[in-house]
């Protein structure tokens, strides 16, 4: 099969599409045919340039996030079916006691980081680990939706525990969870304040149905939030950006007993912390980078019930993966980059 291939750190350029051998399908396994697999800031990026905490043995293959058809099912399994549409959650389970413990799940390989992922033809994967993809979906609106939707779902409902009435500042606003957590802000009932780095981000916040809308590039992000909620506040922030500008001001817009939720740091994550507020105006700062339990079947169903989509930019063949990782790095657009690898060709 065809597969984008990382044979050494480094820019984008160390992306190459090679020949290798057909992922083997174990008895508890599925073989994916990959239809699309997105480019992720972290898991792709950071992986690739070495940057992040996990180095995976080379030479190795990206893609944290595939969706696509089943074309060979293990012979324990009895879940699926050849010709079955499914999405592949990256949370691998693993007995090796040097992989990423999670309290829900136990220990755990990340797909794409740990071993070889969807930047590829095919993958396999335990059964257990890919999630059906109802009819109306297709495949680059549900890696857009199930790839943070449920990370998205853990931080606002589980985490900050939104209700109707609260209001919502998000950051970040069109990024992958961002987008997501201002649907989800919505459909709780809470008023959402987006807040995005570009005119055409902030103006597709407002299109998922943001309240109000701040561009902190052009406006001073506190300012706006203490107009906007007229001096009050906000319950809960949704901040993965961890800009070291930004954060202290989304952090002063906190309301009394506001709390804090992150699952990412697309900006660095140093950042300054005030903590006398911190402690006076009984603030909490939560990290959780886990889903919720059930989250990619409730993200589906919301999705289908036209209540939730998903932001997609671009789809790119997989032979151009070294110019979607470009993309993803120059900041700009809205939405996933999306590889499409069936049918990938030398270029």
């Amino acid at each position: 099969m065809k597969a984008i291939v990382l044979e050494a750190f480094g820019g984008p350029d160390v992306l190459r599409l090679a020949d290798v051998p057909d992922p083997h399908c174990g008895p508890d396994d599925v073989l994916v045919a990959v239809h699309a697999v997105s480019v992720n800031r972290t898991l792709d990026l950071a992986v690739r340039s070495g940057s992040y905490v996990r180095r995976p043995p080379l030479p190795h293959v990206l893609g944290v996030d595939p969706a696509g058809v089943v074309v060979a099912v293990g012979g324990r399994v009895t879940g699926r079916k050849v010709g079955d549409r499914v999405f592949v959650n990256l949370f691998v389970p693993s007995d090796d006691p040097k992989a990423i413990y999670m309290r829900e799940v136990g220990r755990v390989q990340l797909l794409g980081v740990d071993r070889w992922g969807g930047y590829a033809e095919k993958v396999a994967v335990p059964a257990t680990n890919t999630h059906p993809i109802p009819e109306g979906i297709d495949f680059a609106q549900a890696i857009a939706l199930a790839r943070h939707g449920p990370t998205a779902l853990n931080l606002l409902e589980n985490r900050a525990g939104v209700r109707a009435g609260d209001t919502v500042l998000v950051m970040g606003a069109t990024g992958g969870i961002g987008s997501l957590a201002v649907q989800i802000a919505k459909l709780n009932g809470a008023t959402v304040i987006a807040a995005a780095g570009a005119a055409e981000r902030v103006e597709a916040a407002r299109a998922l149905g943001a309240d109000f809308v701040v561009d902190y590039r052009k406006n001073d992000l506190r300012t706006e939030v203490e107009r906007i909620t007229d001096g009050r506040g906000v319950d809960i922030v949704c901040d993965n950006v961890g800009d070291p500008d930004l954060w202290p001001k989304a952090f002063w817009s906190l309301a009394l007993g506001g709390r804090l939720v992150t699952a990412g740091a697309h900006a660095g994550g140093e950042v300054g912390l005030d903590l006398k507020r911190l402690y006076m105006r009984r603030l909490q700062i939560i990290g959780d980078g886990s889903e919720a339990p059930g989250g990619v079947a409730r993200i589906f169903d919301l999705a289908v019930a036209g209540s939730l989509r998903g932001l997609v930019q671009q789809i790119l063949p997989l032979e151009d993966a070294a110019r979607a990782h470009e993309l993803v790095a120059a900041r700009t657009g809205v939405g996933k980059i999306v590889l499409t690898p069936q049918g990938a060709t030398e270029s």
